[in-house]
């Protein structure tokens, strides 16, 4: 089970939250998307480190965008693409899985809905994540919210490629919604909130992954 962490632009500590990470005893897989700036450090405490969002650009005149190789220069080994909170056109998503792959970084591109996640699966992501926007931020999973969409994505993505991960998120905070995400076919979840905004990560990613 593949279980990323989503910090986005929550007021905590990345490298504390890292360093709970690293300290949990699972068999899942757990990686950590801070802000660009922490990546270094983030990457330096060896938890899996994944950037949240890599432009499709070449080195060249790209003021204020994020290059692909400067992520993977900093120890990060993979990233987001296509976040409902940092969505691309789909032309843009093939360029930017063309410029992760060029440095080296693994991808996971989220998509709103079945439909969606057949046509990026489709690009040859790394993996692929269902999230409903409207319940990102919220205490519902898409587990339970919406299961079908879940099992529905899973499908999708099996009927274009078997081989890419199908992932799930959105209102993703406990232990049983992860165990519901796997029962429903998904192969990892995206979450977020329910660890960037615990009073104490190192208890909440324990309560997170004691049933994986």
């Amino acid at each position: 089970m593949f279980v990323l962490v989503n910090l986005k632009a929550y007021s905590c500590d990345p490298v504390s939250v890292a360093r709970a990470a690293t300290a949990v005893d699972t068999e899942a897989t757990v990686a950590l998307a801070p802000q660009t700036t922490h990546l270094r450090a983030v990457a330096e405490t060896d938890v899996r480190t994944w950037a949240q969002h890599v432009d499709p650009i070449e080195h060249g005149s790209h003021t204020g965008h994020v290059l692909a190789e400067a992520v993977a220069d900093t120890g990060a080994t993979g990233t987001l693409l296509n976040h409902s909170e940092r969505r691309l056109q789909l032309g843009s998503i093939d360029d930017a899985l063309g410029a992760a792959d060029r440095a080296g970084l693994d991808t996971v591109v989220c998509a709103n809905n079945p439909d969606q996640v057949a046509a990026v699966t489709a690009l040859g992501p790394g993996a692929v994540a269902v999230e409903p926007p409207g319940l990102i931020g919220t205490d519902t999973p898409v587990s339970q919210a919406n299961p079908e969409t879940v099992r529905d994505a899973v499908e999708a993505a099996r009927a274009v490629d078997p081989s890419v991960p199908v992932y799930c998120g959105a209102g993703i905070s406990s232990g049983a919604d992860i165990a519901a995400a796997r029962e429903l076919g998904a192969d990892g979840v995206l979450l977020a909130s329910g660890v960037a905004k615990a009073r104490d990560p190192a208890a909440a990613l324990a309560d997170l992954l004691d049933p994986v």
